[in-house]
């Protein structure tokens, strides 16, 4: 199984170009045994836990003499092995063996005692004086000013992790430039230009960081820049909380305080599905949870400012509004909209009513007055903000479009170019729309075998402005290029220039060996080729 779930780009400069690797000194190293700790805290209460409830399994059953008799032998068994092994001493296997110097010999023991040297010419063992391996992948990680990075939310054969690509567009070539381990399903991504969890950053400090919310209630931030971290630089929720508390003689005797499943002020309870950066306010992010919150973080402190409980059911998508910088859209699974501003907390706040569960919300960036709001059943809904109904059941959408069959599972407007739409569905399909002030038209839609289509986002940088990564079920990575599309380039001539002959659609995507061969697109050993399979249609050939 491989699908990807999320993803997001990072503009064209941002990422450093060439990023640094991992390095742990004494501050990371209290900083990862304390979370390391707390992972095999909760690891052993799991299982705690998993074995008191088999005990009381087995106390509760009743055994045949046939049984009986069995664990007499087996009992027999295991004593003639424990003589066998005894003098192994297995029992005191993990205990730290104590050295001359009162040290114990454990993974991290004598991790102090090492002495650091910032560069290779000050430490008198290492002799040679060049490394060309060392070279030649320090410029095979080189991300130029041209390139634009893209994070991917992944899950494959069971592992979760983000993978992060670099796309060339000169060369037409996406490849995986490094990639991070995660510890649950990734669910939302979301990239932050603020360097989170550095100590010498300043107000006007920037970053090229990623906020990853998963199944797990905690958000995770990670550096882009960093390779091979092992660790988040941040981690906002309740394991965030004790992963800073340093731990005292009289905390290790107390136990270990439970993990709480009930809704709070403090931090998520339940899967975080959605994450909104403040692009004007830079340290704010805010989640949404399955636990039906909403709250605000301060990346500074990393603590939750504020939380809220606009809605009755999951919250699956918010949005920052791009002009009124304190107002942000959610929309939940209780098929409602809100749009609230953060800063009056006691305010009645409008609310809108879809006629099935919310997938997405976004603003219109070119007209800040609009918004978009997908559903389930494949709809689109255009409202004007400042017509807030009086109950949700009176809403009027300025229009509706039954966009596709299925749930519109993804969706994303154009921050370059006014009037364009690009929406993703579970019917495998990727339809590109044009708005206009009498409605929208649909320009092409097209299968590009990526399975059910889980997001669809469109470059950030004007440069790129009609390039479309494209993702789903079956796990890979697509970039369109959309603007070698005739009917795109007929429907947006104004912002294409003119192509020198006959042009072919672009469309890139990672080299890599597949033994799929399912039903989207691909062809068959007969040479044919599945209805909708890799092809496009447009309102030219209706």
């Amino acid at each position: 199984m491989s699908m990807i779930t999320a993803s997001t780009w990072v503009p064209r400069g941002a990422a450093a170009t060439f990023p640094t690797k991992y390095d742990i000194d004494e501050k990371e190293l209290a900083r990862i045994s304390r979370l390391a700790k707390l992972k095999l805290d909760d690891a052993k209460d799991d299982l705690g836990e998993a074995q008191n409830g088999t005990s009381g399994l087995l106390e509760g059953s009743s055994s045949s003499d046939e049984a009986v008799e069995e664990d007499v032998k087996m009992t027999q068994s295991n004593g003639d092995a424990d003589d066998d092994l005894k003098e192994y001493d297995l029992d005191n296997y993990d205990d730290d063996e104590i050295v001359e110097d009162g040290e114990t010999m454990s993974m991290f023991g004598n991790a102090r005692s090492l002495a650091y040297h910032q560069t290779n010419a000050e430490d008198p063992y290492i002799t040679m004086e060049g490394n060309d391996e060392e070279d030649e992948e320090r410029e095979d990680l080189k991300v130029l000013a041209t390139d634009n990075m893209v994070v991917a939310a992944k899950v494959e054969d069971e592992v979760a992790h983000l993978e992060i690509y670099v796309y060339e567009d000169e060369v037409d070539n996406l490849y995986v430039h490094h990639d991070i381990m995660l510890p649950a399903i990734p669910l939302c991504v979301e990239w932050l230009d603020l360097p989170v969890g550095k100590d010498d950053a300043g107000a006007n400090s920037k970053g090229n960081c990623v906020a990853v919310g998963t199944f797990d209630p905690d958000i995770e931030i990670w550096d882009l820049d960093t390779i091979d971290s092992m660790y988040p630089n941040a981690s906002l929720g309740q394991e965030g909380e004790e992963g800073k508390i340093e731990p005292s003689t009289e905390q290790k005797k107390k136990k270990k305080r439970k993990k709480s499943k009930k809704a709070n002020d403090d931090y998520h309870v339940d899967a975080v599905l959605s994450l909104a950066a403040n692009r004007q306010h830079r340290n704010l992010l805010a989640s949404a949870s399955a636990d039906k919150t909403v709250k605000l973080w301060d990346l500074t402190t990393q603590q939750c400012a504020k939380s809220y409980s606009y809605h009755t059911d999951k919250v699956c998508s918010i949005v920052w509004h791009p002009q009124e910088t304190t107002v942000l859209l959610s929309g939940s699974y209780d098929r409602t909209l809100v749009a609230a501003d953060l800063r009056a907390t006691d305010a009645k706040v409008p609310r809108w009513g879809v006629e099935s569960d919310v997938e997405t919300v976004a603003c219109d960036p070119h007209d800040t007055r609009y918004f978009y709001v997908t559903t389930e059943n494949g709809m689109i809904h255009y409202h004007d903000l400042r017509n807030a109904p009086p109950s949700p059941e009176a809403s009027k959408p300025v229009w509706t479009l039954q966009a596709h069959g299925g749930s519109v599972s993804s969706f994303d407007v154009n921050p370059n170019i006014p009037g364009f739409l690009a929406t993703g569905s579970t019917d495998k399909e990727i339809k590109l729309w044009n708005v206009q002030p009498t409605g929208p038209s649909m320009v092409v839609s097209r299968n590009l075998g990526v399975g059910k289509v889980f997001t669809t986002r469109f470059a950030p940088d004007p440069a790129v402005g009609f390039r479309l990564a494209v993702a789903g079920s079956k796990g890979s990575m697509q970039i369109w290029d959309t603007s070698t599309n005739a009917a795109i380039r007929n429907a947006f001539a104004n912002k294409v220039g003119p192509a020198a002959g006959e042009v072919e659609d672009r469309l890139v995507g990672v080299d890599e060996d597949s033994s799929d061969s399912e039903d989207e697109g691909v062809a068959q050993p007969d040479g044919t080729v599945d209805e909708g399979g890799d092809g496009w249609e447009s309102v030219e050939d209706a």
